[in-house]
């Protein structure tokens, strides 16, 4: 649910539908308007926002539930999230069928998710004064926390398999390789949102250059180095494409040492992974910017760096599991073994 989540919410900001609700009820307002009056309503107070004002001012009440729709739907979908973590909590709790580790970790995912859903509407209100555009820096913030909830959910169900707690060899790289990577690659999601918050995607679309040029020098002009990556939409284009780059060779490079190196097929398997998605994502990077920012190929892109992501993280996970010499057998077959006399 959650990585329909994100694809959700990267569509809704490539059809410029995040701002089409400009009231926010956490426990309200599940269901759309029914009505042709409570649709006019609604209609009405969007009619006040600078989006209105200074974008959209064309629009007609047809053309307004197209936006509507995806960002209904994008909180809809944080609802529904929202319940999914709660509810079953809540009935393992009271049956004591969890762990104290586990129960804690998923109260915290619980909190993570509420957090969430905050930091989503504080983005949505720095598009409702003034300027109508969302600051890129939360934009870039709500993705990484999204990010970070999935991430946490994936290492417990991890550490939930009795077969990934204790190995038979250590992983090639250590765990500074992994945490190198998971480093890496969450400095370039934050520039890819960044690239979409300035719609700097639309600045370039030619590959690998960038309308006709490939060195920094063209795209920084500002006062700044710091500003200009921060600020200017060409410049996070750029940084956006160098770190790509940058991190295709480190990533290939990692992938490499971890099939070729690895004493377990386990290992060897997370390996490919991790080179095959990393080639696909650069891949899609390329076709998203070649398509002029298309949709799908957009969507899909930040679907790639979510699995990315996710693959990373096993890494990760792999590289902190203990190590020893013996088979370890597995916990449900433990308590199906048969007890001395």
């Amino acid at each position: 649910m959650i990585f329909a989540m994100v694809l959700v919410g990267g569509t809704t900001r490539l059809t410029g539908s995040g701002l089409s609700m400009v009231q926010w009820h956490p426990l309200m307002g599940t269901f759309p308007p029914s009505s042709p009056e409570a649709w006019d309503a609604v209609f009405s107070q969007y009619k006040q926002s600078p989006q209105f004002e200074l974008v959209n001012g064309w629009m007609n009440l047809a053309a307004f539930k197209k936006i509507f729709f995806w960002e209904y739907l994008h909180r809809l979908l944080g609802r529904l999230i929202g319940l999914v973590m709660v509810l079953p909590w809540l009935y393992f709790v009271l049956r004591k069928k969890l762990t104290q580790r586990t129960s804690r970790g998923a109260l915290f995912a619980v909190f993570l998710g509420g957090g969430q859903g905050i930091l989503g509407w504080y983005m949505v209100s720095s598009g409702l004064v003034d300027i109508p555009e969302v600051s890129h820096f939360r934009l870039a913030a709500h993705l990484i926390l999204a990010l970070l909830v999935s991430q946490w959910i994936l290492w417990m169900l991890l550490d939930m398999r009795a077969s990934w707690k204790k190995v038979a060899a250590p992983l090639p790289g250590g765990k500074v390789l992994p945490i190198i990577l998971l480093l890496f690659l969450y400095a370039q999601i934050m520039f890819g949102a960044f690239v979409a918050g300035k719609r700097a995607g639309l600045l370039a679309v030619t590959f690998p250059d960038m309308n006709g040029h490939y060195l920094p020098g063209a795209f920084f002009f500002g006062p700044s180095a710091l500003h200009d990556i921060l600020q200017e939409p060409l410049a996070i284009h750029y940084m956006h494409r160098a770190l790509g780059t940058f991190l295709l060779l480190l990533f290939v490079g990692a992938a490499i040492t971890i099939w070729r190196k690895s004493q377990l097929h386990h290992d060897r398997l997370l390996g490919l992974s991790l080179l095959v998605l990393i080639v696909l994502q650069f891949s899609l990077g390329a076709a998203t910017v070649l398509s002029l920012v298309a949709i799908p190929w957009a969507i899909t892109h930040q679907g790639g760096a979510f699995i990315l992501l996710g693959c990373t993280t096993a890494i990760l996970h792999r590289a902190f599991s203990p190590n020893t010499p013996e088979q370890v057998t597995p916990q449900c077959l433990k308590s199906q073994s048969p007890r001395p006399d």
